[in-house]
């Protein structure tokens, strides 16, 4: 059976963080980083080459796949921050309504800069998530 791509790592999210070029998504990281192990209680440890993850789940789909993904994270791209929420948005259309100016794919937020939405409705977003991800799946 074929492994995840995206594992965990034992590269410095400071470290990764340190490296990026653009000194505004530089900072912004930094406040992602902060508000994501205040709301979750979790360290920050890097999945794969630039993602920011906290906590860990298993997973068993019924075709026999399994393997270990992070609960929540964040990674801050050229273009835009992509801030992981693995259970998805139908269950969260409240929040987001008021969270501000984002695009989502499946299970991935979008943002520009931080100024664009409201932090307080993130760290909202991110305490619902994470207790779904923690309902479906075993923690590991």
């Amino acid at each position: 059976m074929a492994k995840n791509k995206t594992q965990a790592t034992p590269i410095s999210p400071l470290a990764f963080i340190a490296e990026i070029d653009n000194d505004k998504k530089k900072e912004e990281a930094k406040v992602l980083l902060d508000l994501f192990e205040k709301v979750t209680g979790y360290p920050s440890v890097m999945w794969g080459a630039s993602i920011i993850g906290y906590g860990r789940y298993h997973y068993k789909y019924e075709s026999g796949r399994e393997g270990d993904a992070l609960i929540t994270g964040f990674s801050p791209r050229k273009a835009k921050h992509s801030i992981y929420l693995m259970d998805g948005f139908d269950k969260h259309t409240d929040l987001l309504e008021k969270l501000g100016k984002f695009k989502t794919s499946k299970a991935c937020l979008y943002v520009n800069k931080l100024e664009d939405i409201d932090l307080k409705v993130l760290e909202e977003l991110i305490k619902a998530s994470v207790a779904a991800v923690k309902d479906m799946w075993e923690e590991k």
